[in-house]
């Protein structure tokens, strides 16, 4: 890979769908140097036996996405690669995502692959062949705020794509170098878009699956990667017991569970029951009546600030505690250094440990973290 120092030069991060090949079609069409890169992150050859039956063009990151990647840069006239970090997702995503299971906590690997390899290794690359800026196909928005000079991520136009919560964890620096071209654009003007370019991949569906669990599966996915890994550790079957202690059934490995879950619990009580707890230690399942989920408090640690330096009092945000998750009012105070405790003005469902609480003022996300 030869580098280029052109000053304005541009990686463009290449998936393979859609979104990042509008990206490319729209900085090329500006006139910008670019470059495409396409991350080899998975290889799908490993753990063959948990492969789904679905159509491959809907599992992300597969060889044909490579193909795809490597024919809209050729239909553009730019130059492009791929660049193999298996091993960084590895380290960094897929065996963090194992553990967090394992430790009773549901992870969000996208978003530690936006941290750890997206917007960090990937960065890295760029700078290395000479580009200083990194664009991708994210719906979200970057500005930065003359006051207090701090770049800050808002919402996506299109509320429906949005994807800002992913991002959380981007740093001064990365925000400085990111560029977010579809943040004004809605899904719908995006495949126009496509369409207007005659891009290769105009039509092709989304994706949305874990890339790394083509089958969707992730509990198979974990007891196939430990068996891989040649892991003493296997699922233990224990107890499945209410909030009182009684005894009502047995668990098949504390992975399979979620807090909030309803199917699969294996037991009948004449009553819908949900996972309250994941009691790792004592190897117990905890159920219970879906109005014990409600809770108005937590503790979020490991937070990254993006519209502020510091939070320095009490705050009035709208805290969201899953993706998928509506908007709620709350109050953040500090509760250590790198945490806050954060208070719902009114009860929640299903506070999920390992799941990532957002802080957002209107459309900016002041900051984001990890729920304990």
């Amino acid at each position: 890979m030869e580098p280029n120092h052109h000053p304005e030069t541009v990686v463009v991060a290449m998936s393979g769908g859609v979104d990042s090949s509008v990206v490319a079609g729209m900085m090329h069409r500006q006139g910008a140097p670019i470059v495409g890169l396409t991350m080899q992150l998975w290889n799908h050859r490993r753990l063959p036996q948990l492969a789904g039956d679905g159509p491959v063009g809907h599992r992300c990151c597969s060889i044909d996405d490579v193909y795809d990647a490597r024919r809209v840069a050729e239909h553009c006239g730019f130059p492009f690669y791929v660049v193999n970090f298996e091993k960084q997702f590895e380290d960094t995503v897929v065996r963090p995502f194992v553990a967090e299971y394992l430790a009773g906590r549901t992870p969000v690997p996208c978003t530690q692959c936006n941290n750890h390899v997206k917007f960090d290794q990937l960065l890295l690359t760029a700078r290395q062949i000479g580009a200083e800026r990194l664009a991708t196909g994210h719906y979200a928005r970057i500005q930065l705020n003359s006051c207090s000079g701090r770049y800050e991520l808002l919402r996506a136009r299109d509320a429906s794509k949005d994807q800002s919560y992913f991002l959380f964890g981007l740093t001064q620096e990365q925000l400085a170098r990111a560029v977010f071209p579809l943040g004004d654009l809605t899904k719908m003007e995006v495949r126009e878009l496509a369409r207007e370019m005659n891009l290769p991949v105009a039509e092709k569906p989304e994706s949305q699956e874990i890339c790394f669990v083509p089958s969707g599966d992730y509990t198979q996915f974990i007891e196939g990667y430990l068996a891989e890994q040649g892991s003493g550790q296997r699922a233990e079957t224990g107890e499945v017991v209410t909030t009182s202690g009684e005894v009502i059934g047995r668990h098949e490995g504390l992975h399979h569970y979620t807090i909030g879950q309803r199917r699969g619990l294996g037991v009948a009580a004449g009553r819908p029951l949900y996972v309250l707890n994941i009691n790792t230690v004592a190897n117990r399942l905890v159920v219970g009546d879906d109005a014990e989920l409600q809770s108005d408090t937590c503790e979020v640690d490991r937070v990254n600030w993006i519209a502020i330096a510091r939070l320095e009092q009490p705050m009035q945000v709208m805290a969201k505690i899953r993706h998928k998750h509506e908007a709620a009012a709350a109050t953040i105070e500090r509760a250590g250094e790198s945490a806050v405790r954060v208070r719902f003005h009114q009860p929640q469902r299903a506070l999920t440990p390992g799941q990532a609480a957002v802080f957002y003022d209107g459309e900016r996300i002041i900051g984001g973290g990890w729920i304990r």
